[in-house]
């Protein structure tokens, strides 16, 4: 078992491959205290790391200084109004008011396997790949039952962490706090690693020391967003891609989060992360239960690239669901830089006809098919087609491309509704507002109370309608705006703090639905490009929409913020056309296909107007794509040099897992003058395997690739790119 008990020692130590994590029971009172999260030692007893036998003392030797010990102990999940003075992970207030509580260890089971989290996007495994740990802890005065939820996936490096709480009282008690999980590191030495940025400018990598007092990454906005992203790292200030000690931390959710750093006066830090508490609350009646979302704690000892291994081996494995889990996705031309809004039924053919002729695989028909939309400015809820613009209707056009020899694939944006359309006209009180108080607009739209059971159904079944009617085997699920004014008539004022919750939950229950109504649709999240780029959407969708950015260079940025944690098949990434729409640049028509191969692959242009020497180049590419993918997509991830660091130059690799072929990606951002050519060195190869550059069809060995390195020639002027195939002898 990957997780035992030890009676003696009263210590739970779960192990992964090269990993252990401790938790002790301590003092007469029950205490959970986190002992240690590191490097896999063989020690069933460390107990003494938690200085229990030094002043304060354990409060049944000391109960003098019981706040003392309360405001020091390394305790496994903290609680407000007691005396630990650092970031609490649960408050309550009960019926008197009262804020205080206070948790003791109580039982335990440990099992194979792991439950699914009740209405939830959570992690999987079986009883072969993973074990289970659930520590019940009680509130004897408030008769609250607090249950800690942990996986350990064997050949991993990863634990996860959930919680369970139940109100086994006969009075209500309101949870105004409940973060997922909280750990103590012994020192303050550290660095931290977020992921920020903006719209056309997501998840850009941001490393600071770490120094005392609070430092939180977080979301109020109704999403996890395109400026924070529910991830952070806590790492050695010397650690590298290759060395150190790394810790990473990922919010298996949707909507607001916090994660939070504190340096802490006894030179610990804690690690807290969680559904955010502003604007939160949820009142938990008598025997009921409130689920935490899952956090993903992954611990490399081999630095940040170790680390991001991890994550993609777990999310690739047991998170990613459905038909497309381990296949490669149709090459997709998607509609909206080509003509935006300006579109029918012939243009759309137009469109599908050049693009059968170089062996694109599916057509996407974006915004602006529906209600009378030929703007942003209406019709969002009236999901019903415009035959003005598709003549024949949807089923006509969708036959028509399938006769062409493509599949066919629609854009939703199914949590929003215009001010201008029949849905609101008739249904006003089905937006998010607070009543007597106009809401505020957001692209001329509002968002839907998903809280209301009848507007979820009503939404939903409007899809299912329209996805019954045709062969569409792609969706496009859209999310254009954050949530404010937050008010719901179907809410009572005691429990609007739950607003924000219940919405998230209400768009994984009509994702669930879709999948299980429809488990061969391909589905692909957005959310205004990737301001829902998270561990929750990927349950449901195998892959995000990168960003509404599609230049390359900026791409460089995005993506490599991306895959420290997500996986490449996971992002969506297309070849567009240039000048690109966001930035105005122009990149070769080349580049703009190596770097969206590290993603889905795909394009997002008017195929009948660009150069015939662009359109000449799209078989090369999909041929490309169609050599590459399967590595690309089940490989080992390596970045070699960072375009975000030295401002001129990216490269990054991926291995074949069996290390037999090797795919390494180079793009010169900015040329030089008077230098020689560039020396890369590669990673993760046998060093006594002998490696073949197709191109050149010289061999070498993997160590000198990895030690000596290698020449990247022929690189000529801003923004050229190239790509170099190794397959080992």
């Amino acid at each position: 078992m990957s997780i035992k008990f030890f009676e003696k020692h009263k210590v739970f130590k779960l192990d992964g491959k090269d990993t252990s994590y401790i938790i002790a029971v301590v003092d007469e009172e029950q205490f959970l205290g986190h002992v240690y999260f590191g490097k896999k030692i063989m020690d069933e007893n460390v107990n003494y790391l938690l200085r229990t036998e030094e002043p304060p003392f354990v409060p049944s030797k000391n109960n003098r200084d019981r706040v003392s010990f309360y405001d020091s102990f390394p305790t496994e999940y903290s609680t407000n109004g007691i005396g630990d003075f650092r970031e609490a992970c649960l408050a309550v207030k009960d019926i008197k008011g009262n804020t205080s509580c206070k948790l003791q260890y109580s039982s335990h089971k440990i099992y194979k396997g792991k439950e699914e989290l009740k209405d939830m996007p959570a992690t999987f495994g079986n009883e072969k790949e993973c074990t289970s740990l659930e520590i019940t802890c009680i509130d004897k005065d408030l008769n609250l039952e607090v249950v800690l939820i942990y996986t350990v996936f064997e050949n991993l490096d990863v634990v996860t962490r959930s919680v369970r709480i139940k109100n086994c009282s006969v009075n209500s008690i309101n949870i105004t706090k409940a973060l997922s999980m909280c750990i103590d590191f012994e020192g303050i030495d550290y660095d931290m690693i977020s992921l920020h940025g903006s719209w056309a400018r997501e998840r850009h990598i941001s490393r600071r020391k770490v120094s005392y007092g609070k430092q939180s990454v977080a979301s109020v906005r109704g999403e996890s967003s395109h400026q924070d992203n529910p991830f952070i790292v806590l790492l050695d200030k010397d650690a590298t891609e290759d060395y150190g000690n790394a810790y990473g931390f990922n919010f298996v959710y949707s909507g607001n989060f916090l994660a939070q750093v504190e340096g802490c006066q006894f030179d610990t830090t804690r690690v807290v992360m969680g559904i955010n508490p502003t604007d939160f609350s949820w009142l938990l009646e008598s025997n009921k239960e409130f689920v935490a979302p899952e956090v993903v704690m992954v611990y490399s000892n081999e630095g940040i690239g170790k680390m991001t291994r991890t994550f993609h081996d777990l999310y690739r494995n047991h998170l990613i669901r459905g038909k497309y889990k381990d296949q490669k996705r149709p090459i997709l031309i998607n509609n909206w830089e080509a003509t935006y809004f300006d579109f029918n039924t012939e243009k759309l053919l137009s469109i599908a006809k050049e693009a059968f002729k170089v062996g694109i695989e599916m057509l996407v028909m974006d915004d602006g098919w529906f209600g009378k939309r030929s703007s942003d400015n209406s019709s969002l809820g009236d999901w019903v087609v415009n035959e003005e613009k598709i003549q024949g209707g949807l089923k006509y056009l969708v036959d028509e491309v399938n006769k062409l020899g493509l599949e066919f694939g629609i854009w939703f944006e199914p949590e929003m509704i215009s001010p201008d359309s029949d849905l609101y006209r008739e249904h006003p009180d089905w937006c998010i507002h607070i009543e007597g108080r106009i809401p505020a607009l957001c692209r001329e739209q509002y968002v839907l109370d998903l809280t209301r059971k009848e507007v979820v159904d009503y939404i939903y079944e409007s899809l299912k309608k329209v996805l019954s009617s045709a062969n569409i085997k792609y969706v496009k699920w859209d999310m254009n705006r954050q949530l404010t004014d937050l008010g719901s008539n179907n809410i009572p004022p005691e429990r609007h703090g739950e607003i924000l919750h219940r919405y998230v939950l209400a768009v994984y229950e009509m994702m669930n639905r879709l999948t299980t109504d429809f488990p061969d649709l391909l589905l692909e999240n957005c959310s205004g490009g990737g301001a829902r780029f998270d561990p929750g959407m990927l349950y449901y969708s195998p892959q995000i929409w990168c960003s509404d950015d599609t230049d390359a260079i900026e791409r460089l940025k995005i993506q490599q913020g991306t895959s420290m944690v997500y996986p490449l098949a996971a992002m969506g990434a297309h070849v567009s056309d240039c000048p690109n729409h966001t930035v105005g640049r122009t990149t070769p028509f080349e580049t703009r296909g190596y770097v969206a191969l590290a993603g889905t692959f795909g394009y997002e242009l008017d195929i009948t107007k660009i150069s015939e020497e662009d359109r000449n180049m799209i078989p090369k590419q999909i041929a490309m794509y169609h050599k590459y993918n399967d590595l690309v997509r089940t490989g080992d991830y390596y970045r070699i040099a960072n375009f975000s660091d030295n401002n001129c130059f990216d490269s990054y690799e991926v291995v074949s897992k069996d290390k037999s072929e090797v795919l390494v990606t180079c793009i010169q951002v900015l040329g030089r003058p008077n230098y020689h050519s560039r020396r890369i060195k590669l990673k993760g190869l046998i060093e006594n395997a002998m490696y073949r550059n197709e191109e050149t069809d010289e061999v070498y060995s993997g160590g000198a690739l990895m030690y000596a390195g290698i020449h990247i020639n022929n690189l000529y002027g801003d923004y050229s790119g190239k790509i170099l195939h190794f397959i080992r002898e």
